[in-house]
């Protein structure tokens, strides 16, 4: 290979590479792409904007990190080996351990150097390597934000400013030569402190306490306090240079003095190589499928008792959005299950678009449309699309409970509780758990710490390393606790059994939600279509019901436990709710005889046949409210009733009662007293109500908050090269300056100007001769860019050329070109 010329800018190494190379870049960064650059300047440009520097930092592992942190207190540019002396120390003080850590950091560093350059933030050859200067800026130690590393500033930076006397006097207690000059100075003094003997020599001499102090500040935070007048140990380092002063009352032990105290290393502990991830326990495969297919079994009958209870019209929304927190209890009870699970099945029924807000002017939570259509699939069909849109949800019921960022409590379903980087975790830790052998349950603390190592700035202990607030605890990182809240919810969907991967959700990330649910089928228990009724008013289902029976019965009777098997009681209460939907006696006696594998015992024939009889026996309209029965006595005693008192109730016929109640709050009253009505119409008939009547409009599941831009197809990506390319080519083109052109430099990037007659003749040239031209463009919109095209046809006031820009054949009106300038030959003005 020929001999090439080193970049100088950025600019230079990304002109520099081939398309698939800058296609990577874009992938990996795509805020990049917003909107497309116009030449690689510019990408460049943007490359280094602090908020773009910042994100790609958070998308790092450790030790990629580590190499940039390494970097930043590196000389600018830094040689290969001194970066990797920072990462490995300088041997001096190396054990075997310590060799095979250097081993370890000398594999991998070639590595991490390489994802450093493909994602733009360190550029150029190995023996002149820089870090862009945003990321310098963000990793490199300040007072206000400590280098990640511990290390202060270098000798220079710590004496800017510092009185010729004071270094005068700092070089006579170290026994170095005097000089006048202090830029002298600061280098025999920085000579002095990476000079591994004589900065040996000197530490001898210091007293015990003195080194105490240097071992306090070593490993960082380098900045300490002292009083107007310092111990003497504290005195003696900071007459020979070892503490600098920052302020009156803070020193700073310099960077060189503290590598040399380190070894040369900028890390206490580098972490080339990811933790394992240990297994806690290994199990049966196939006990952990069954296991996990129970658990998925449950989620969907809870899921199912859920828009049931919810069927008629759900809880009202508070007006900052979201679930009461009475109302989540309610739920919580009704599902027999504690609030954050409550929470976590809402959320999951509301991300899956089973449960949404009416839009009623009093707004309500109901079932959408949806949920009847989820209803109607196999069980397994049920499951993966569940599972499928817990995967993509960035709503985090985790979150539900605590408060926000203005101290205001975080409610089920509220507006705050999006997390864009939820769906990120979740896949992650599964594929972590799929890396294990089927069967493995894995060790949450080395998964956590394995997540923490792959990114380290993702909202934990590093945070503050950005400039982005002082960082959390070690384990109370958002990114750690959306990893416990998966592990959490995975168990409860039926992800994992037992602790470990099942083979249907392995199928699911692999294969897709078909592959998925075939897995699943085999494992799930068929549904019944019988009961055994019980002579205490009971009837046990021992597995899952038919659809149409459960439907049937959970209005006939109420659950009294679940399990492997439901129990459900029937009631005056079930009864007469059953007979509210449109049911008569004989069809409950049939439904029940056709449904049990018992004998339908007499009590429950009995009760159905008593609630039947006086079923109706009152009829309820409006007035406001009437009552109306051909019985006097049944309506004499309730208004002897003193339960009646508030219900306002006077008698305007022998058989008819009115009431300033409403029909709704008078039926309940009554019944409520042991009575039961039954409301009529109009017309005077028996109005029915019918179960789970109510829906919402149709409703679309609610959209993932981004975590970012989205990452661009290969097309796009290819689009976006080819126009970067394209622009970069008219931008640098070389163009030929008219003879009359001013002498003064234009600005850099301006449109080229002429005058019609100048633009038609000049076109007209290169269509005829073939050349490339320098155009600038002004479009419909007003937006104005430059281009280089090869004219082939100029008529009718329009020049069709291959444009360069776009890479295709395009015509543009004459009256829309600024100006032309053809391209220079051979590079050359």
């Amino acid at each position: 290979m020929g001999t090439t010329t080193p970049p100088r800018t950025l600019a230079e190494a990304l002109r520099a590479r081939g398309d698939e190379s800058l296609a990577g870049l874009l992938r990996a960064r795509p805020d990049l792409l917003n909107p497309v650059p116009n030449d690689i300047t510019q990408l460049a440009t943007r490359a280094g904007t602090r908020a773009s520097v910042v994100r790609a930092l958070e998308h790092l592992d450790r030790f990629a990190l580590q190499t940039a942190e390494a970097l930043a207190v590196a000389p600018d540019p830094a040689p290969y080996d001194t970066l990797l002396s920072l990462l490995t120390g300088d041997g001096l003080d190396d054990g075997e351990q310590r060799d095979d850590a250097g081993a370890a950091v000398t594999a991998a560093l070639p590595g991490a150097l390489t994802t450093l350059r493909e994602q733009a933030l360190v550029w150029g050859e190995d023996d002149r390597l820089r870090l862009v200067r945003t990321a310098r800026e963000l990793l490199a130690p300040s007072p206000q934000h400590p280098s990640p590393t511990g290390l202060g500033p270098t000798v220079a930076e710590a004496t800017a400013g510092m009185s010729p006397g004071r270094l005068q006097e700092i070089l006579a207690a170290t026994g170095l030569p005097a000089t006048h000059d202090p830029v002298s100075a600061v280098a025999a003094l920085s000579s002095l402190f990476t000079d591994r003997t004589r900065m040996a020599e000197l530490l001898d001499t210091a007293p015990v306490e003195a080194l105490s102090v240097l071992d306090r500040l070593v490993w960082g935070p380098p900045y300490g306090e002292v009083t107007p007048n310092p111990t003497p140990p504290v005195k003696w380092l900071r007459d020979r240079g070892l503490l600098l002063p920052v302020s009156t009352r803070t020193v700073v032990l310099p960077r060189e003095a503290a590598l040399h105290l380190r070894a040369g290393r900028a890390h206490r502990v580098p972490e080339p190589v990811p933790p394992a991830v240990a297994a806690a326990a290994e199990r049966d495969p196939q006990a952990v499928d069954r296991a996990a297919a129970g658990q998925a079994f449950t989620a969907l009958s809870t899921v199912e008792e859920l828009l049931k209870l919810w069927n008629g019209g759900g809880p009202a929304i508070l007006r900052a959005g979201g679930l009461s927190v009475r109302e989540l209890k309610r739920a919580a009870n009704a599902l027999d299950v504690t609030e954050p699970i409550a929470a976590f099945w809402i959320e999951l029924a509301y991300g899956a678009g089973l449960l949404a807000p009416d839009g009623e002017t009093d707004e309500r939570y109901a079932p959408t449309p949806a949920s009847d259509e989820w209803l109607d699939l196999p069980a397994e069909d049920r499951w993966t699309h569940l599972a499928t849109a817990w995967l993509a949800a960035t709503r985090t019921p985790g979150l539900v409970g605590g408060q926000d960022a203005k101290g205001r409590a975080l409610s089920t379903l509220g507006p705050e509780l999006d997390r864009s980087a939820a769906p990120d975790v979740r896949r992650r830790v599964l594929a972590l758990f799929a890396e294990l052998p089927p069967g493995t349950a894995p060790d949450a603390e080395t998964l956590l710490r394995r997540l923490r190592w792959e990114r380290p700035l993702r909202g934990g202990p590093a945070a503050s390393a950005t400039g982005q607030g002082p960082a959390p605890t070690e384990g109370t990182d958002l990114r750690s606790r959306l990893a416990l809240w998966t592990l959490n919810e995975a168990e409860l969907l039926g992800i994992t059994g037992r602790g470990a991967l099942s083979a249907q959700a392995r199928a699911l990330l692999t294969e897709g939600e078909k592959a998925a649910a075939a897995r699943l089928a085999p494992l799930l228990p068929d549904p019944l279509d019988h009961v055994l009724l019980q002579a205490d008013l009971t009837a046990v289902a021992p597995g899952p019901l038919e659809r149409p029976l459960a439907d049937t019965l959970s209005v006939l009777a109420n659950v009294e436990s679940k399990g492997g098997a439901t129990v459900y009681r029937f009631t005056p209460g079930s009864v007469r709710r059953a007979l509210d939907a449109g049911q008569a006696a004989s069809d409950l006696h049939a439904f029940l005889a056709a449904h049990s594998r018992t004998p339908v015992p007499q009590p429950l024939s009995y009760l159905i046949d008593d609630v039947a009889r006086r079923h109706g026996h009152l009829r309820i309209g409006a007035a406001s409210a009437y009552v109306r029965c051909d019985d006097e006595a049944v309506l004499n005693e309730i208004l002897a009733d003193r339960r009646s008192t508030g219900l306002r109730l006077r008698r305007l016929a022998p058989t008819v009662l009115a009431s300033q109640s409403d029909p709704g709050s008078l039926l309940e009253a009554l019944r409520d007293m042991g009575y039961a009505p039954a409301a009529e119409s109009a017309d005077g008939d028996v109005l029915i109500t019918r179960a789970g009547a109510r829906r919402t409009p149709p409703r679309t599941p609610p959209v993932p908050v981004p975590e970012g831009p989205p990452v661009p197809d290969d097309t796009l990506l290819g689009a976006a090269v080819r126009a970067i390319r394209a622009g970069d080519t008219a931008a640098t083109a070389v163009r030929k300056e008219p003879a009359d052109a001013p002498s003064a430099d234009a600005p850099s990037g301006s449109l080229p100007r002429t005058t019609p007659a100048e633009t038609l003749a000049t076109v007209q040239a290169a269509a005829m001769t073939g050349s490339p031209v320098w155009i600038g463009y002004v479009n419909a919109d007003g937006a104005a860019s430059q281009r280089v095209i090869a004219p082939v046809r100029v008529e009718g006031g329009f020049v069709t050329a291959y444009d360069h820009t776009a890479d295709e054949v395009r015509t543009y009106p004459l009256h829309r070109i600024t100006g032309v300038a053809e391209l220079a030959e051979d590079g050359k003005g």
